[in-house]
């Protein structure tokens, strides 16, 4: 079980911290939502979570079966909708510093990404839009 403590600290930000381990992030509201928008907001560190979470099983699935993904970046872009404000899509491209993957190789990094914890967690109204890019 993880926990974490965040704390409200007044003018839109907050702290989260990781219990475990003492690494802090800190938010700040968006520019678009009455903030300033010079820190990740909540549904940034949300849109953010996926890249990582993608990429961090990509990289135990690739480990498994003898391969690297070192270097491999993901672009997120995150499209947002009123009524009630909330995430509607989240874009994704997934770059890999070379293009020597296998078929099955390729078809093992794209099943491991669109299966991460993170993306069977979200709801299927937010459309996830994933670009693999070798």
């Amino acid at each position: 079980m993880t926990l974490i403590k965040t704390t409200y600290l007044g003018d839109l930000r907050t702290e989260a911290v990781h219990l475990d381990s003492g690494s802090k992030i800190n938010t700040s509201a968006p520019k678009d939502n009455n903030g300033d928008g010079l820190l990740f907001s909540p549904t940034d560190l949300f849109a953010t979570s996926l890249g990582c979470c993608m990429l961090t099983i990509i990289g135990m699935t690739a480990k498994t079966h003898g391969f690297s993904i070192d270097g491999t970046t993901i672009h997120t872009e995150k499209v947002m909708a009123a009524n009630p404000r909330r995430i509607a899509e989240l874009i994704l491209d997934v770059e890999f510093p070379k293009n020597n993957y296998s078929p099955k190789e390729k078809a093992i990094i794209e099943n491991a990404a669109k299966t991460c914890p993170v993306a069977n967690s979200l709801d299927p109204a937010i459309k996830k839009t994933i670009n693999f890019i070798y």
